[in-house]
């Protein structure tokens, strides 16, 4: 049993090292937060973006995220957060939260960014929303009483909170496992540094289970 263990460690150390040999840099490529935010789904491993739907960068950044998550394993989950700190943000953010409510975020949620920068329209009031959501067969007082709702009003304090605790300045940004801070700004190599760490924490995941 003991020299199971010892190899058991023998690999996972090899596999650590292996990640470690990307070249990647703590305080470089990715910063480690003083404390932890607390994943949706701490049996997982998640990967957080902070993004908005007014961000040309995120717009941009969307279908390589997406395609990047779908590679993954089950044990990784994308779990993206709204933020709000420039001019018609909140706005935005409050209609992605209504879409998550509503239970049609994954549908509606390119043509929002479409809506944004190929068509060129703006969602600025809960009517706007309500006719946008109309589209996915949303009842449009259903949409109005739900942007203005606890729920989504709970959300929107939530997303600030999270934002605010990754001490996240511009999107998009990824944060995994609520710990490690992704700190390079090209998009391709983003998701080498959010995998690299993706590795890093199932390393030591797997590590703490011998």
């Amino acid at each position: 049993m003991r020299m199971l263990a010892a190899l058991l460690g023998l690999v996972l150390s090899v596999s650590v090292m292996g990640v470690s040999a990307a070249g990647y840099t703590e305080g470089k490529d990715y910063v480690t937060l003083a404390e932890q935010v607390r994943p949706a789904d701490a049996s997982r491993i998640e990967v957080a973006e902070v993004f908005s739907f007014l961000c040309p960068h995120c717009y941009h950044f969307e279908p390589l995220l997406q395609a990047w998550v779908k590679k993954q394993p089950a044990d990784v989950v994308l779990v993206q957060t709204h933020a709000s700190f420039n001019h018609n943000w909140p706005i935005y953010q409050r209609g992605y939260y209504t879409m998550a409510s509503l239970g049609v975020k994954d549908k509606a949620q390119d043509a929002v960014f479409n809506s944004v920068f190929v068509a060129k329209k703006e969602l600025l009031t809960a009517e706007d929303w309500a006719d946008f959501l109309s589209l996915y067969g949303v009842d449009k007082q259903k949409t109005i009483s739900t942007f203005n709702s606890f729920g989504v009003n709970s959300q929107v304090k939530q997303a600030d909170n999270r934002v605010r605790d990754f001490k996240v300045a511009s999107t998009p940004t990824l944060v995994v496992d609520g710990r490690f801070r992704v700190n390079v700004s090209n998009h391709e190599e983003m998701l080498k540094v959010a995998q690299f760490l993706v590795e890093k924490v199932r390393a030591e995941r797997a590590a703490t289970k011998h």
